[in-house]
Order: structure tokens, then sequence, then C-alpha cells
């Protein structure tokens, strides 16, 4: 068996109680919190793609929080240093958005010097549609938090000239340095953003005729009725993505095993476009078991062994 140069981390959340813990299951914890201090201070950071595997939807949620929580404060941003974070839409980071909520109103995280991108949106719903993306990230996330309204980029759907809307955001993305941490979610067929099967690895941000496919998995937001999705989105490219200089995908549910696996364990191929994060230098990719479904099972236990190693490295050196 062939494989992929993948590092896979496997952390389990602990579950908290006022029962005493035994020695054994005290160890455990330790060893646990290891996984995700080693990954989140950047322990690995830059030898390999990374897969780390969590107990549940929840666990990623908190943990991709957290992930952007040290990055931020490890850059520590300030006036003329803006760390610059690109951020998806969708129901994945919805637990994320929220944990990240918590964080600044504990004043353990202030987005006063951040700026932020985000991956794409429709093309004419007004942007205070409930579907818009634009409508979404405000409600969700940005009117919570100290964000200065002019440093949430979001592509505007309705400008005259959108291929000129589409210039401007690659142009501001530019001249805001690069984009620090991509966070980003994917498709059961492996889409990120509106980068659907066939799209371009080196595609940047653009105009996008949706497939039926996504029309069809779309429409439940639309009451239903395929005829009130809009058929165009503007959508930054995987070029765009992957010019960022860390990415994190977040993937949960057993109905994105088969992108997964395609992503982590096949070839690069535009067909599934999130497999193009194989040749990031900084990609990680932060799963639930669900989405581990489709995973070849000597894969798995292969690289779990090697954590196991990789973990006694950690305490050894310390």
């Amino acid at each position: 068996m062939k494989y992929i140069n993948v590092a896979i981390f496997v952390y389990f959340r602990p579950i908290v109680s006022s029962v005493t813990v035994d020695e054994p299951k005290q160890r455990q914890f330790r060893k646990s919190q290891r996984v995700f201090k080693a990954v989140e201070q950047g322990t690995e950071r830059g030898a390999a793609m990374r897969l780390i595997i969590l107990e549940d939807a929840s666990v990623v949620a908190d943990w991709a929080a957290r992930f952007v929580l040290q990055r931020v404060s490890e850059f520590a941003p300030g006036p003329g240093r803006y760390f610059v974070l690109g951020l998806p839409t969708g129901g994945t980071p919805l637990g994320m958005y929220r944990r990240l909520i918590d964080f600044y109103k504990e004043g353990r995280l202030s987005f006063k010097y951040v700026k932020t991108f985000n991956m794409d949106e429709y093309v004419g719903l007004p942007r205070d549609h409930p579907e818009s993306y634009h409508y979404y990230m405000w409600n969700e996330f940005f009117k919570h938090i100290d964000i200065e309204p002019a440093n949430a980029h979001v592509l505007d759907g309705n400008a005259p000239d959108l291929v000129a809307e589409c210039r401007r955001f690659e142009r501001l993305i530019e001249e805001a340095g690069g984009i620090h941490l991509f966070v980003g979610g994917i498709g059961p067929d492996g889409h990120i953003a509106f980068n659907e099967p066939g799209s371009s690895l080196v595609s940047r941000t653009r105009v996008k005729t949706l497939a039926y496919d996504t029309l069809e998995a779309n429409k439940r937001f639309f009451g239903n009725d395929i005829s009130k999705v809009p058929r165009q989105a503007l959508t930054v490219g995987v070029g765009t993505v992957m010019d960022a200089r860390e990415v994190m995908i977040l993937i949960t549910g057993a109905h994105k095993a088969l992108a997964l696996a395609k992503a982590v364990e096949e070839g690069v191929n535009h067909m599934w476009t999130v497999s193009a994060f194989q040749q990031h230098a900084q990609a990680l990719f932060v799963c639930d078991e669900d989405a581990t479904l489709e995973l070849r099972v000597k894969t798995v236990k292969y690289f779990k062994g090697l954590m196991i190693e990789h973990n006694e490295l950690i305490a050894a050196a310390r």
C-alpha cells in the first residue's frame, strides 16, 4: 500500500464530572491534551499535510476556534499590523463562530486588528436576504464581535461589474499582505467555496455558474424550490486559498467521508478540488469520527500508531 505524506492526529474530548478520575484515565487525558497542544502550538507546522480526527462535530468546532485563537494571539495584531483571516459559511463553521464569540466576550480574543475575507457570495441576492452570505456573516458572527466593518470583506453579488468586483477582491487580499489562515469547509463532492468538480486548481476569484447538483443541494435553503436558488455566485478560486500561509479545512459527518478519503488517500484531482491541499505546505484537515468512515482501516491504524510514537517523543522532550 502506498501512503501519502499525511500526519493524523487523534483527540478525544475528556468527560468531566465530579467523580474522582482514576490514574489511568488521568494519563489518557494528559496524553490527549498533548496531541492538542502539539498541533495548536505548531509542533508539526510545515512538516506535512495534517489530519486531526476528533470525537464529534462539537469537538471539531471547539478545536477549530481554539486554533484560530492561538494563531491570532501568537501573531499579536495591533495598529498597522493586521491578522488576515479567510472565512467560510454554511453549517459546519457555525459552532466555531459561536466559540469565537465566547472567546471575545471572555476577553480572550479581539478582532479589532483582524481583517477577514469570505469565500463566496450568491449573485443577485439582496444583502439582507436571509440566505445571502453577507447576512449570514453579520448575523452569525460579525455583529457579535469588535471587528471594524471596513475590515470584514464579503464579495458583492450585486456589483454592477461582477468581473471587476472579483478583481477588486483579489487586490484587497494582496494589499492586506495575503491571508495568514484560511478556514474552509467542503461539500460531499469535495468542493471548497463554489469551486465545484472540474474547477481549475489554480483558479482565482471569479464569477461561477453553479452546477445542477449544487442547485439541487441548496434548494433546501430556499423552501425546496430550485427555481429560487441563484444560478451564479462569486467565489474565491482554489489558487486564492492555496496562496494562504496556512489552511484549515473542517469536515464533519458521514456524508462527507468519501470527499475526505479522496482528499487524503488519492492523488490530486480537479474533480475533487479539496485534494489540491495535499500540495499545500501548511494544510490542516480537522474532522470528526463519522467523516473517516471511507478511509482505509489500515491507513488509519498506521497513522494512529505513528501518533503514539509522536506523542511519546513530545513527552520525552519535556
